[in-house]
């Protein structure tokens, strides 16, 4: 079975809904911008789905076409990760207009997503970290930049998307306490949430703004907008540019594949744990709104406890 990529119909019956939903989540619930590219990737697919069904009213759906769209997908060979995206994506939907009265029921109910297998978080070990902290080169201003980089990701568990929309005003109004900076930075679903730094981050800070910032900047066309990180064009640095810096200075130090920027965020929960850190403070300090989505650490500390046990206990 092939995907269809046809687009929906422009004047189809069912787009208006579809639009105010879309709009509901931007707006309202304040979902990041990448959620709402992904949901309405989803429900436009859905869309098509259903009009292939001849539907013109949202109320035609029913229970059996959800499942119908989404054993499509798992056919197509989607990932089930994917597919769990695309029935929450539909599942909202379909909640938007049971409270809005224009339907009655929600033919979600009762659909389960496919389970996942489980992953374990990629992470590095702590001389790798040390290693990777110690790669660029502090005498060109790109050196000086990745470092203050490296050592932000790895010294406040933030998302790369949080890294790269930090401006200049946000170091300026950062509080300084005992060698400590508390960032404010805005994560998901647009919720702020303070961050810490410490001493070797803020160092390092310090020296990318003193040194590799201003000639960054010098080669910007136009006034500075205020972006904290720079590209070599002087412009606001990624997140693709980001991952491709990490990526290099990986591959110079340890060679491991899958770390990404985001594996940094895993490497400081994971550290945080195995030296001693509760869960909950490690929760708050990665911004979870869950703590179940902080308990994957758990796992990956308690591996690291097994394997410490087996290689120093005499009779393990």
């Amino acid at each position: 079975m092939t995907t269809d990529s046809r687009q929906p119909t422009a004047d189809s019956p069912l787009q208006p809904w579809l639009d105010a939903y879309l709009e509901y989540l931007a707006t309202v619930r304040r979902a990041s911008a990448h959620t709402v590219k992904g949901y309405t990737e989803d429900l436009l697919q859905f869309q098509r789905f259903t009009e292939s069904r001849a539907y013109a009213c949202w109320t035609q759906v029913n229970a059996y076409d959800v499942r119908r769209f989404l054993a499509e997908r798992m056919a197509e060979g989607a990932a089930r990760a994917t597919v769990g995206r695309k029935l929450s994506a539909v599942r909202g939907f379909f909640g938007f207009l049971v409270a809005r009265r224009l339907r009655e029921d929600d033919p979600t109910v009762g659909l389960r997503a496919p389970k996942l297998h489980e992953r374990l978080p990629h992470f590095l070990e702590e001389d790798e970290m040390t290693a990777l902290l110690g790669a660029p080169d502090l005498s060109t201003p790109g050196g000086l930049r990745d470092r203050a980089i490296l050592e932000t990701l790895y010294a406040s568990g933030m998302r790369v998307s949080e890294l790269t929309a930090l401006k200049l005003d946000d170091i300026n109004a950062a509080d300084g306490t005992a060698g400590l900076l508390a960032l404010r930075v805005l994560g998901k679903g647009r919720k702020q949430r303070v961050i810490l730094l410490g001493e070797e981050a803020v160092a390092a800070l310090r020296a990318y703004l003193d040194g590799g910032r201003p000639a960054l900047l010098a080669k910007r066309e136009g006034p500075d907008d205020g972006a904290l990180f720079l590209n070599r064009f002087g412009t606001r640095l990624t997140d693709r540019g980001v991952a491709r810096m990490l990526h290099k200075y990986v591959m110079l130090t340890c060679a491991r594949h899958g770390i990404s920027p985001h594996a940094l965020r895993h490497t400081f929960a994971t550290h945080l744990l195995n030296h001693g850190a509760d869960l909950r403070t490690v929760q708050q300090l990665l911004g979870h709104v869950s703590l179940a989505t902080t308990e994957v650490y758990t796992h990956v500390s308690a591996r690291r406890l097994r394997e410490v046990y087996e290689q120093a206990h005499p009779r393990a």
